[in-house]
């Protein structure tokens, strides 16, 4: 059976990669169709290597007859089309943070929680989770069923990408002008990106922590176990793409790096590059996975200042399996099983 499928924000970074994506791992379509606001409209997206598609305009669109919609364009643009869409008959897997922590929409990582999509019959919705937290949790799952994950430290280093087309416009104008001894011009971010770090990703709340902080702790536990605590500090750094973590684990149970380090093996969507004897280049780094559709973890090694601890360094490719990947692997899992 194939399927008729739309993408909101088809001109956006995640929207382009959703549309390779589908093409490149074949999902079945028998038609597809791209979408953006009304000033894209008109303009062309490549679908494969040799599909080119007119994008339409969204405010006009009629979901009448459309399967599955893969949406990237902000919060406010899913809160006001999505449950049209879906009460059309579309099935909307949503990549922005409108509904994540909504109790009757799934929050899905195919690797971790596929049985929770079956939940998206109560409003026609599945969310597609934060960037960051898709490739902690799956990294952690393995570990989670080994020896019950207590608590989690974590702090990210993450690619501009996550920040749209304009944040990497910036980063490359702001090293070219450096360079040529012209100012570094800030439109994107609060303060300068190139050849720095932004520990500020989203607004600030009341406590001291962000909003991209607080997601992961949420989602994490909606998606994880909600016994699982976290902390987060979310950093953005002149990358273009890819983003990267260094995660602290405690757990209930003891645990050995060689015990993680084989259960991750062996775990459906991870590639471990670690070698605790090598006296160098046994790790990956962003610039080495741009491209991939795998969470990649190494330096697994002991924490020796709690009981049992651990502490891990994660790679993902943020507009792939931090969004694009994950929400067609969410529509293949659907297709199969559900729809």
């Amino acid at each position: 059976m194939s399927y008729k499928v739309a993408i909101v924000g088809a001109t956006g970074n995640v929207g382009r990669e959703m549309l390779n994506v589908l093409s490149t791992r074949e999902f079945p379509v028998s038609e597809v169709v791209a979408l953006a606001s009304s000033r894209s409209a008109g303009s062309q997206v490549s679908f494969g290597e040799d599909n080119v598609l007119k994008v339409q305009d969204l405010a006009k669109y009629n979901f009448k007859g459309t399967d599955i919609v893969l949406s990237s364009a902000g919060s406010s643009i899913s809160e006001a089309f999505a449950p049209g869409a879906a009460k059309a008959g579309a099935v909307v897997i949503d990549n922005t943070s409108f509904f994540r922590m909504d109790k009757d929409v799934p929050l899905v990582v195919p690797e971790v929680n596929p049985e929770a999509i079956k939940g998206y019959k109560k409003k026609g919705i599945i969310a597609n989770p934060n960037c960051s937290t898709i490739q902690m949790v799956v990294a952690l799952k393995p570990l989670h069923d080994l020896a019950t994950i207590k608590r989690v430290v974590v702090a990210t280093y993450q690619s501009v990408s996550g920040a749209g087309k304009e944040a990497m416009d910036e980063l490359f104008n702001q090293t070219k002008g450096l360079y040529s001894s012209d100012m570094a011009k800030r439109e994107v971010f609060s303060k300068q990106i190139s050849f720095n770090l932004i520990p500020q990703i989203d607004k600030f709340m009341p406590d001291g922590y962000t909003k991209e902080e607080w997601k992961m702790v949420v989602e994490t536990k909606k998606i994880l176990d909600p016994k699982i605590e976290v902390n987060a500090t979310c950093v953005r750094v002149p990358v273009f793409v890819g983003h990267s973590e260094v995660v602290n684990v405690e757990f209930k149970d003891p645990i050995t790096a060689a015990q993680a380090r084989k259960a991750m093996q062996k775990f459906k969507g991870i590639t471990v590059i670690d070698d605790p004897g090598a006296d160098e280049g046994a790790y990956v780094t962003p610039v080495e996975i741009a491209g991939e559709d795998d969470v990649f973890v190494s330096r697994i090694r002991k924490d020796p200042t709690v009981k049992n601890g651990l502490t891990l360094w994660v790679v993902a490719d943020n507009l792939r399996k931090g969004a694009a990947t994950n929400a067609v692997q969410i529509a293949e899992v659907l297709s199969e099983k559900y729809l």
